[in-house]
């Protein structure tokens, strides 16, 4: 196998390669900072994981699991969650083969819309369980919940708004180095969130739905 295509297959989406000299060199450390970054976000996670998982029956006499879970809902959230990474997926393969600007932008905030409408479900979700009295003060079980699926969609929100931000630069600056590899980062976090989302849905929901 040649250089250049060993190095495709290292960065997926950059068409970086050892004759692009110090942007090669760049994006390998760069993203190599990016994973350690993501290693210790999951280790985050892993401390709201096992919080929850230590406060599942501390529900003080108020609603539990089985009460608060939307089947509907979390299907669609799944759904709108695995498709917007697809898209985001094929904005990075569409700019790895050259495509015109206009259409990897499309690409991306096709991805966008998706997570917003992810979004959306997640927060009509937190009113009704509040409307039930499913607040976070109500118990421990509801603290643990409201933080771990919370701080999920806040690492949404995040990627929501990185995604307009690199639209905006690839309208701008088009696929420079820098773009690609901001793109290529946004792309491993996007991807992270559903593998905690799998995680949420597997712990968190599954067992309300089977209740």
């Amino acid at each position: 196998m040649t250089t250049s295509n060993t190095n495709l297959r290292r960065h997926p989406g950059l068409n970086l390669g050892p004759s692009h000299g110090k942007a090669h060199e760049e994006a390998e450390s760069v993203v190599f900072g990016f994973w350690v970054f993501l290693m210790s976000d999951l280790v985050t996670f892993a401390m709201f994981f096992a919080i929850y998982a230590t406060s599942i029956q501390a529900t003080a006499g108020g609603p539990g699991n089985a009460d608060i879970v939307d089947v509907t809902s979390i299907a669609l959230q799944t759904g709108s969650l695995l498709i917007s990474s697809l898209l985001f997926g094929v904005a990075t393969v569409a700019m790895k083969y050259h495509s015109s600007k206009r259409v990897v932008i499309l690409w991306l905030l096709a991805s966008l819309a998706f997570g917003l409408c992810f979004l959306g479900l997640e927060i009509r979700d937190f009113i009704d369980a509040a409307e039930k009295g499913a607040v976070p003060m109500r118990s421990s079980y509801l603290s643990s919940y409201w933080a771990l699926v919370g701080l999920h969609g806040l690492h949404v929100s995040v990627g929501s708004l990185m995604i307009l931000v690199v639209c905006v630069q690839i309208a701008f600056f088009g696929f420079a180095s820098d773009v690609k590899t901001r793109v290529l980062r946004l792309g491993l976090y996007w991807h992270f969130l559903d593998i905690i989302w799998i995680g949420i849905f597997s712990v968190v929901f599954l067992p309300g739905l089977l209740s």
